[in-house]
């Protein structure tokens, strides 16, 4: 009979694939309006970054399959998010956004590894390495939405902080924080558990702000009422149930 970690691995996995797909209705917006206006790159970049080493970490730590397989999807899913990123972002952060990407999504990872490797002969000292490398780049993945919390303050307004990531990733931290328990698993538990107060931090935000009144632009007019008017925003069903 499986432990009781494999059970909660599971249900990690199945939660992590829906924090992965979760923002799938704000590009689904970018898209439509061929823009990513006032959405932050950091968030997506991060993710990929950490699901990329975290995919790593699973190959070469004995009995962590259930988290290289998830990683490796979401870093599937994070690099579809990433190019859309690029693709509509404004020509004066576009230069920008591709020196992040090109330094954290690929120059990073790629010297993380090859470090670890030329460093540590040992397998165990190489998974300890990564995980520790991994477990603080999730900090900085949780924390990311930061940026987006202080827009939701300035503004009043959830319109930047989409509900179903700040969602999932309340409920990835947790479910991923037992599961790191069970298996005493230190650099599962602090990210995750650090993950689970930001989340928690950015629902109670959510609750305040989800009503609030705008607070107008430079042109004397928010976006969301002009979104209002255009009828872009009349369509609150997200897109996962």
């Amino acid at each position: 009979m499986a432990e009781p970690s494999f059970y909660i691995g599971v249900i990690g996995n199945v939660i992590s694939v829906l924090f992965f797909l979760s923002p799938v209705e704000t590009f689904w917006k970018i898209v439509k309006r061929r823009s990513t206006e006032e959405y932050k790159s950091l968030p997506y970049i991060c993710t990929l970054l950490g699901s990329s080493l975290w995919t790593y970490y699973g190959i070469v730590t004995p009995g962590e399959y259930l988290v290289s397989t998830v990683n490796g999807f979401g870093a599937i899913v994070e690099t579809i998010y990433v190019s859309l990123f690029l693709f509509y972002a404004p020509r004066h952060l576009k230069l920008n956004t591709v020196v992040v990407v090109a330094m954290l999504n690929v120059f990073f990872p790629i010297a993380a590894i090859v470090a670890t490797r030329s460093t540590f002969k040992d397998e165990k000292m190489r998974s300890q390495s990564i995980g520790f490398i991994s477990a603080g780049l999730n900090i900085i993945m949780y924390g990311s939405p930061l940026s987006a919390m202080k827009t939701v303050v300035t503004t009043k307004s959830v319109k930047y902080m989409p509900f179903w990531l700040s969602f999932f990733l309340f409920l990835n931290g947790a479910i991923w924080a037992v599961y790191a328990l069970l298996q005493h698993d230190v650099f599962l538990l602090v990210p995750n558990g650090v993950g689970f107060v930001f989340g928690t931090m950015q629902l109670i935000l959510y609750g305040i702000y989800r009503n609030a009144k705008p607070v107008s632009l430079s042109n004397g007019l928010s976006e969301i009422a002009q979104d209002e008017e255009e009828g872009l925003t009349s369509r609150a069903v997200p897109l996962l149930s």
